[in-house]
């Protein structure tokens, strides 16, 4: 039986606050209304399934029986010397309240699936396990609190990294558990079991990309690590099974890469999961969306499950305004961007599509990087229809951040640097709109700086294109931001009818011997 869902909707339970909004005021404290409204705003707009990121897992916003909230507070105030207990999120718990109760009744009353996603080795935070008065950051007060609990202070014998202080990217992933210990996996399941057992959920996700790093590769083999997640899924999936209420099932799910090549190392063996009892796939980039994924391999790999491509407010990141935690630009992702993105999974194999940080079309974080928009929920209902989104504008795409494929173990396509007299190729996975491309398209490349007069030029499919005096983005949209390139950042070019395939192009640009060097670091097509 695959799951009848075809919109899944992530909530990361912070946007809540973080994020300004129609119930919530910038500054204002968590409180159960906000949560309560958060999902409201779903009901209606094609949503089926809506999944609440509970917090980090690590400390419990739930009637956690393994890891009690109150216990958690005394600890950290005894350990860190810091009275955390007039937090918002940590009085809402402390006098009583439930975040997952309260979830599971709204989804009710809205009509709306309720699933609980746990994170299953979250890194927020965990730099600051040995900061003496626990860490902060400003964006975030009392941030630490919510990402180190005493299991990870008192055992850095099971993290990947015992010392998670070291910065830099490279180290994001390695402050995590190391799942080829038992204890570490018993724990984990431990949060699982009381979720299972004392709320009425129709689901549960697996939640493998926070953060993408289980085991010490150098340490294991690919069969041990896929031993150690397929026997927790087995666990998972008895577990769901045994606390069902009569005549009900309970779906199990997973967020798990969208490419290929990272299930190696995360242990994912999908043909033993899905004969562990996994049913739904959710394909994720990490942060940014994707187009260009594995979704007909994945799918060759587990013919039987439901997949869903996971969608999110950002294309790229390009740049940042000084001085704070959240202070990334984002070029925001537009309609026809996740309308194409939809419309190629559906082609490659898939049944729906989820969303993540799809609250965060909205104003949060520092000043600066605006303007922000309300997420289009609308859009929602219509993404749930391949019919519909295979006749739309297409808006491929191709960004240096997207995926951020590095900490996923897959080599990055974009930014790629260009010599003078040298090229760059790169390829795109098309997929034709209903009746096929009628007006052919506009392929445009965004270089990291000014280009000067060079004189690019490009083939499509080996065509050589004719250069089109057109540099401004394919389609007018409203999410148009003032950090948007200049022209002078931009070449673009005309794609005839004719060069456009099915299936994967072939996209050559070129520089001039009397250029100077330039680095790509965005791609697009815009088709119809």
């Amino acid at each position: 039986m695959k799951s009848p869902f075809r919109v899944l909707f992530s909530n990361d339970t912070v946007n809540t606050v973080s994020c300004v909004s129609p119930y919530h005021a910038r500054g204002e404290p968590f409180s159960q209304r906000i949560l309560e409204a958060s999902i409201d705003e779903t009901v209606n707009t094609g949503v089926d399934a809506h999944l609440l990121q509970p917090g980090l897992t690590m400390v419990p916003w739930w009637k956690s029986r393994q890891y009690a909230y109150a216990e958690h507070i005394r600890w950290y105030e005894a350990t860190y010397g810091t009275r955390v207990r007039d937090n918002p999120y940590a009085r809402y718990m402390l006098e009583g309240g439930d975040m997952v109760g309260a979830f599971v009744a709204r989804c009710r009353a809205g009509g709306i699936a309720p699933f609980v996603s746990l994170r299953m080795n979250d890194s927020h935070g965990k730099e600051f396990v040995d900061t003496p008065g626990g860490g902060d950051i400003p964006e975030i007060p009392g941030y630490s609190l919510h990402c180190v609990n005493r299991f990870y202070k008192d055992h850095p014998q099971f993290r990947i990294d015992p010392d998670p202080a070291k910065v830099g990217k490279e180290h994001w992933n390695t402050r995590v558990l190391n799942w080829a210990n038992p204890a570490v996996v018993d724990w984990m399941f431990g949060f699982v079991r009381e979720i299972c057992e004392d709320y009425d959920i129709d689901g549960l996700e697996l939640d493998f990309m926070r953060h993408c790093n289980f085991f010490r590769v150098n340490e294991t083999t690919f069969a041990q690590r896929a031993a150690v997640m397929t026997a927790f899924v087995r666990r998972v999936r008895a577990l769901l099974n045994r606390t069902a209420k009569p005549g009900r099932h309970r779906w199990l799910g997973a967020r798990i890469p969208c490419y290929a090549a990272p299930l190696d190392p995360l242990g994912l063996d999908l043909p033993a999961l899905v004969g562990a009892g996994l049913e739904i796939l959710n394909l994720s980039p990490y942060y940014l969306t994707a187009q260009q994924v594995d979704v007909a391999e994945i799918r060759r790999r587990a013919p039987g499950v439901a997949i869903h491509l996971e969608l999110t407010h950002s294309v790229a990141n390009v740049g940042r305004v000084p001085g704070a935690y959240d202070n990334t630009l984002f070029l925001r992702a537009t309609d026809e961007i996740l309308a194409t993105a939809a419309h190629l999974a559906y082609a490659r194999g898939a049944d729906g599509v989820s969303t993540f940080n799809f609250a965060y079309f909205r104003e949060f974080g520092a000043p600066g990087r605006g303007p922000f928009h309300e997420p289009p929920f609308a859009l929602l209902q219509q993404l749930r229809d391949p019919q519909w989104v295979a006749t739309q504008p297409q808006h491929y795409f191709l960004s240096g951040s997207t995926g951020w494929a590095a900490l996923l173990g897959r080599p990055s396509v974009l930014p790629k640097a260009v010599k003078p007299g040298a090229g760059a190729s790169f390829t795109l996975d098309l997929a034709p709109p209903r009746g096929g491309w009628k007006n052919g398209g506009r392929l445009r490349v965004r270089a990291r700086d000014g280009l000067g007069e060079a004189a690019w030029s490009a083939k499509f499919n080996g065509a050589p294109l004719p250069v089109s005096a057109d540099r401004s983005a394919p389609y007018r949209t409203r999410y148009a931001a003032s950090h948007l390139p200049a022209d002078e950042l931009i070449r673009a070019w005309h794609v005839p009818v004719a060069a456009l395939r099915a299936g994967f192009n072939l996209i050559e640009v070129a520089l001039p011997k009397d250029a100077k060097a330039a680095t790509i670091e965005y791609l697009e097509l815009g088709a119809s």
